[in-house]
């Protein structure tokens, strides 16, 4: 969920973090429903929490407003991170980044004077490319469920290769209910909660943002 340079950061970051933001899948796409759902996601605050595929015991939390940006929250055996965006502009903390890098087996390490420094990028397709449903998510009414919570929800799937997605939306309000998700013989379920609530989210400060070329001559690989 590539790794050189700043082009492909979101990429990394959605391998080490969410994993399922940049499945795309097969498929001819396009499906009503899943426009409708992204259309909320990308206009309505909303909080989500669960764990992660990308790392063992891993877990992560998001938070988004439309108008303060978004908030990416990961722990992993060993370690957590945090990342931001917004208007397109990404800042993924060096321990998280350095994690993400070395989960690809790149030997990097972040000084100690560099810990609480944020790595800047651009995202492509937008700070909703974290978290929108692939326009390859086909119905697959044979997956549909009623959630824990009693929400009786319709399940959209996308696979690629080994990798696969579920996604469960909720018919009457279009609301994206749950996530379950399916990498490298590791699973995991994401919940989505609080539609419309108010969040205190804000980007790191310009003394704590590094470009992507600083880092790489800071921490080398």
């Amino acid at each position: 969920m590539p790794v050189h340079g700043s082009a492909p950061l979101r990429t990394l970051v959605a391998a080490a973090v969410v994993a399922a933001a940049a499945l795309t899948g097969c498929g001819a796409g396009g499906d009503p429903s899943v426009e409708k759902a992204n259309d909320l996601l990308r206009t309505t605050s909303f909080h989500s929490s669960g764990g992660t595929t990308a790392f063992a015991g891993g877990s992560q939390e998001l938070w988004w407003d439309p108008e303060r940006g978004l908030r990416m929250k990961a722990a992993w055996n060993g370690g957590s991170g945090e990342m931001y965006c917004k208007d397109g502009e990404t800042y993924t903390g060096a321990t998280l980044l350095a994690d993400a890098l070395k989960q690809k087996g790149e030997d990097v390490t972040v000084p100690a004077g560099m810990t609480d420094v944020f790595v800047t990028s651009r995202a492509p397709g937008g700070c909703e490319a974290y978290f929108r449903i692939p326009d390859a998510a086909e119905r697959a009414p044979a997956s549909d469920r009623t959630t824990a919570r009693g929400v009786r929800t319709e399940a959209f799937g996308v696979s690629a290769g080994t990798a696969s997605d579920m996604y469960y939306v909720d018919g009457d309000t279009s609301r994206l209910v749950e996530l379950m998700s399916y990498r490298d013989g590791r699973f995991s379920t994401t919940e989505y909660d609080s539609y419309g609530e108010k969040f205190s989210i804000s980007m790191p400060p310009d003394g704590r943002r590094m470009s992507m070329d600083e880092f790489r001559r800071r921490v080398g690989g």
